[in-house]
């Protein structure tokens, strides 16, 4: 029978073996140091985790030398947490230290675990969004900076969520996040009547305003703006 339908690889192929053997079984997981955790399954089996921060927009060269890493320490397994994270696998008790000490030795920062700030989740700023108000990369990267003593340490009251996201549809997780930034537009479009006539879907630019602020102007084949409501998301220019 012929395949038809692709799609992505069942995540369950993908998972180490010891995660595999052990699914559903795990009994606990302990900090043993900031950026390093420990899972112990029922079986008795030992997972640690190395979890290192990591930008959003990362290049091809970068991804081959992580790649690289886990092949050295941690047969090839790893994966990204969703804000971000880079998370080594180990199975191999002997190989945790020398992991860490490889990482900090190349300029990888080791934390964010326990009582510390995980890594940023962002939106995608102007490298390929058509939104934007702001920035996402520079102003996280900045935030960081200031921070990073909060991520490869746990001397924090508790866990802390930072989040940005770059225009009020907020892409960013901000809304469930502990501390958020967020870059609004301060104006209501002016619109370009010519072409908006011309080019525009008016009925879909109607639509796509969550206020109700802008209205059809049948007559002259253009679109009318209540500023009152706008809410300066950006949608309808998109």
């Amino acid at each position: 029978m012929t395949r038809t339908d692709f799609g992505p690889p069942y995540f369950r192929d993908m998972l180490p073996p010891i995660i595999q053997n052990n699914y559903g079984q795990w009994l606990y997981h302990e900090r043993l140091k900031p950026g390093v955790l420990k899972h112990v399954a029922e079986s008795g089996d030992e997972l640690y985790t190395v979890r290192v921060g990591s930008a959003r927009l990362v290049s091809t060269g970068w991804i081959r030398d992580v790649c690289a890493i886990a092949d050295q320490f941690c047969g090839g397994y790893l994966r990204f947490t969703s804000r971000h994270n880079l998370e080594f696998l180990v199975s191999d008790q002997a190989q945790v230290e020398p992991l860490v000490e490889h990482l900090k030795a190349n300029g990888y920062a080791v934390g964010g675990t326990g009582h510390a700030i995980s890594n940023p989740v962002h939106t995608q700023g102007w490298i390929h969004c058509h939104t934007p108000a702001t920035d996402a990369s520079g102003i996280v990267k900045a935030v960081m900076d200031e921070m990073y003593e909060y991520f490869v340490d746990s001397k924090l009251p508790a866990y802390c969520r930072i989040s940005l996201a770059c225009c009020l549809n907020m892409c960013g997780a901000v809304h469930c996040s502990d501390v958020a930034i967020l870059g609004i537009h301060r104006k209501p479009p002016h619109i370009d009547h010519d072409i908006v006539s011309a080019k525009c879907e008016i009925p879909n630019v109607i639509a796509a305003c969550p206020t109700g602020a802008i209205r059809p102007d049948p007559k002259n084949k253009t679109l009318t703006v209540n500023e009152d409501k706008c809410m300066y998301c950006g949608n309808c220019y998109t």
